[in-house]
């Protein structure tokens, strides 16, 4: 781990040498834009990239030979929630929370970027586009590297570029603003799909539901109030470009907690790393024992020669992707391009906030009965009923003017079917994607899902870069094609995951 330390302290030192370029912008409002790049800026680069490369390489795995067999080897899934479980959650959440705080940024740059280097609409969609572009790039990528890599040591990774990533304050061009966008969006994409792997690996099968539905709520939510504190807090004396900054204090956080942020034992079984995986486990009161039952259990388990064609799952992955995919369009596309549509017919803009602020208030109870219903009531069922509900608000929109139907006119009834099926679909997805997929997949699995989610984002906002949105009402009907097609799906072949040993799902999914 001295590389890790190491790199990181380069990357911190990488960003410090841009802060001179950042502090002479003061007499000007902290406008950048047009100065030449000095020598300590490249000098910084220089060190970011190499400290990045030390810090990846002091967390390379360290593979070991099975001295057991895999399938007599497991940890017990009836352990209590202990003070290390509650640790780690709180971990976790603050590396979500870091991570929504990225996406949540652009929201309040923007204006202040568009005024610096003089952007026309257009211009400034790239914006967002590329960090979408990057986020989704990130998800696919974190999620492979958490199969192979680990999931503590990919997150560790994303927060030592949080770190690099955030000298973006202090370019001074547009170029480079949205290069390191893109590479800020590299870094986070991974973040929520790994989380939700290590977390579906460590809590207890009776917990595990509600606490990877409740950290993806509390992520959300505290990112955007936290970006929110502190550009109402910082913005008004240092400008749109300390928004940035922000991310080298709240990585380097991240970073500080690593010591309380054990690898998934589970990840360390299949890795062959048997004692490290028993002293992980000690962390939490729980031992590795042998298991009773070798039989059919063994049969599916018992060593990574004898591993499944996952077939049964491709259903599922079909009916997960179309469902992450939906809710892409609707989130980044339907979603944003309604307050112009409200515009466009004559609705004032006061009367547009209000109604998307009422709506948006829905989001904070529809996390909290996600959790609740996930937990007691069923995991597969929830996420029919959050993708149900979406196909409702979809078609509410799409009959909006339908003079039959005159209840359907009022634009707060609409809008908040579809932010409670939204809220509810990605509360649950990405747990539900985590619970259902087999250990050496669970990473990629769950960074696919992420992925996917965000490909739509990266269509929409492409739509609107180059003013090709589509009529407000087809666009709803569209998506809500393949928003019914993953209903179906998972109806079919999507199985109940609550209080279920994820030992017995995995058995469930191979065929030797």
């Amino acid at each position: 781990m001295a590389a890790f330390w190491c790199g990181s302290a380069m990357v911190t030192a990488g960003v410090g040498l841009h802060m001179p370029m950042f502090w002479m912008g003061r007499k000007t409002g902290f406008k950048l834009a047009g100065m030449p790049m000095d020598n300590g800026m490249l000098w910084g680069m220089a060190l970011i990239i190499l400290g990045v490369a030390a810090a990846a390489y002091g967390l390379l795995p360290r593979r070991q030979p099975e001295t057991v067999s895999y399938g007599r080897i497991m940890p017990p899934e009836d352990a209590p929630l202990t003070r290390a479980h509650w640790l780690q959650i709180g971990v976790l959440a603050v590396a979500l929370v870091v991570d929504v705080m990225k996406a949540a940024t652009l929201g309040f740059v923007t204006p202040g970027m568009r005024v610096e280097y003089g952007l026309g609409s257009a211009a400034v969609a790239v914006l967002p586009l590329c960090a979408l572009a990057g986020t989704t790039l990130g998800s696919f990528m974190w999620g492979a590297l958490a199969d192979v890599y680990g999931r503590r040591a990919s997150i560790l990774l994303a927060a030592v570029l949080f770190v690099g990533t955030s000298i973006c304050g202090a370019m001074p061009s547009f170029s480079w603003n949205l290069f390191m966008c893109f590479m800020m969006g590299l870094a986070a994409g991974g973040m929520l799909p790994v989380a939700n792997a290590l977390l579906a690996e460590i809590m207890p099968t009776k917990h595990r539901g509600w606490c990877l539905v409740l950290l993806g709520g509390i992520g959300t939510i505290g990112g955007y109030f936290a970006t929110s504190e502190l550009s109402a807090l910082l913005q008004p004396f240092f400008g749109w470009r300390v928004m940035w900054l922000i991310g080298c204090p709240t990585g380097l956080i991240l970073i500080a907690l690593s010591p309380l942020l054990p690898e998934s034992a589970r990840f360390l079984l299949e890795m062959g790393r048997v004692e490290e995986a028993r002293a992980t486990l000690a962390r939490y009161g729980s031992t590795i024992k042998t298991d009773a039952s070798v039989g059919a259990m063994d049969e599916t388990t018992r060593s990574p020669a004898v591993r499944a064609t996952f077939r049964p799952l491709r259903g599922l992955s079909i009916a997960l992707t179309l469902a992450a995919l939906a809710w892409g369009f609707v989130n980044f596309g339907v979603l944003l391009w309604l307050p112009a549509s409200l515009i466009a017919e004559g609705r004032s803009v006061g009367l547009t906030s209000a109604v998307i602020a009422r709506s948006a208030l829905i989001a904070v109870p529809t996390v909290a009965v996600a959790t609740y219903l996930y937990s007691l009531w069923s995991t597969k069922r929830v996420l029919i009923l959050a993708i149900g509900i979406t196909v409702l608000g979809l078609l509410a929109t799409l009959l909006r003017h339908n003079s039959a139907l005159p209840f359907l006119s009022n634009p707060l009834l609409s809008v908040s079917i579809l932010i409670v099926g939204t809220s509810g679909v990605i509360s649950i997805l990405m747990p539900y994607a985590a619970e259902s997929f087999p250990v050496r997949q669970r990473g990629r699995a769950t960074g696919w899902v992420a992925g996917c989610s965000k490909i739509g984002g990266v269509i929409a906002q492409g739509l609107a870069a180059f003013a090709l949105v589509p009529a407000f009402g087809l666009a709803a009907g569209a998506i809500a094609i393949p928003t019914i097609a993953s209903l179906v799906l998972i109806a079919t072949f999507g199985h109940e995951t609550r209080n279920r040993d994820l030992r017995e799902l995995e058995a469930e999914v191979t065929t030797p």
